[in-house]
């Protein structure tokens, strides 16, 4: 049985409606933390110049692949085992980079390595496109975030919605500059970095 998530369903045409545009020069995305698989598969049918590599734990690897076996698309790649507090990845330069609600859900620690990993494998002038909520000024954007916010931290500490301020720190820190930040619905953003030439 596939595995589902309601939010991939809600969120997945605003998202697309911003990748079609952003990737529209791209070749080789990366999508750390694939999830149950549902983006991957809707983004590489409606984008199909793009070779989707998907990447996930090693325990969320059979739900995906349902998802890829049924949707049967050739630029949707097979998921590699990613966890991004281990640094080495098993993937080679890619020319750009999607994950989408991991850096609430993760630990401080293992955004600061998401970063350095994507540091490492993010060519000169390739993207890094990031959805989720985010606060700005150490302000949340919404009463439905400071709940969710809530609701995250009494499920672990370590969680919360992220200062904006503070993950574009990481960015900058890798070469990477803040080219677009995208109202979504939801209360949640759309943030593309381009890495420096």
């Amino acid at each position: 049985m596939k595995p589902y998530a309601e939010s991939c369903e809600q969120n997945r045409d605003p998202i697309l409606a911003v990748l079609r545009e952003a990737l529209a020069e791209r070749k080789r995305v990366l999508e750390i933390a694939s999830g149950t698989g549902q983006h991957a598969v809707y983004f590489g049918a409606a984008l199909p110049h793009l070779s989707w590599q998907t990447s996930e734990l090693p325990e969320n690897h059979a739900g995906i692949q349902a998802w890829l076996d049924e949707a049967g698309l050739a630029n949707v790649l097979p998921p590699l085992a990613i966890d991004v507090n281990v640094p080495a990845w098993p993937v080679g330069p890619v020319d750009a980079v999607f994950n989408a609600n991991t850096v609430h859900i993760v630990a401080w620690p293992a955004v600061e390595r998401m970063f350095a990993g994507i540091g490492r494998i993010l060519e000169v002038g390739g993207l890094l496109c990031l959805y989720g909520p985010f606060n700005y000024g150490g302000a949340f954007t919404s009463e439905s975030n400071a709940r969710f916010d809530v609701w995250l931290k009494n499920r672990d500490p370590n969680s919360g919605v992220r200062d904006f301020e503070a993950v574009d720190r990481l960015a900058e820190a890798q070469g990477l500059f803040l080219i677009q930040d995208v109202e979504m619905p939801a209360n949640n953003r759309t943030l593309i970095w381009r890495r420096a030439d």
